[in-house]
């Protein structure tokens, strides 16, 4: 365990946010999602659901501040409906550790898939609520 890094991120999800570079995407894939299906790099974060693995993740991770949307979400199938709740539980911690950062955007499940196979990695975690999957986009790390 290190101080001020919180206990939900092990040392596998840390080594792989440190081996990411600026543009590289990031999905917090929920409990369903076929994430070994689509990508070989896949860490499992099984019974954390995506809220806390996000305000987790956060004050770590820099967010791509070139690009018009950061944070894509998977849009409904025609027929089904969102949950508002779930991307307001994933906003509170977006705006907690990167106040400013632009909306999230909304794409199709097939287009998720096909981002979700040229992502750096799928962490699939403990996210039970329908269409829970999120891509984060990181950015250029601040010198401080």
């Amino acid at each position: 365990m290190l101080k001020g890094i919180s206990p939900l991120l092990g040392p596998e999800l840390l080594a792989l946010l440190c081996r990411m570079g600026h543009g590289d995407e990031l999905v917090l894939a929920d409990a369903h999602f076929p994430g070994e299906s689509l990508n070989p790099r896949v860490l499992r974060c099984d019974g954390i659901p995506i809220p806390p693995l996000l305000d987790a993740i956060l004050p770590l991770f820099e967010l791509d501040s070139y690009v018009e949307s950061p944070l894509v979400m998977m849009a409904a199938e025609p027929g089904d409906a969102l949950d508002p709740a779930v991307e307001e539980s994933y906003r509170k911690a977006v705006d907690r550790h990167a106040p400013g950062t632009p909306p999230i955007a909304r794409i199709g499940r097939f287009d998720f898939y096909e981002r979700a196979r040229k992502a750096f990695a799928v962490v699939m975690t403990g996210e039970t609520a329908k269409y829970g999957n999120i891509v984060l986009k990181k950015g250029v790390t601040p010198l401080k």
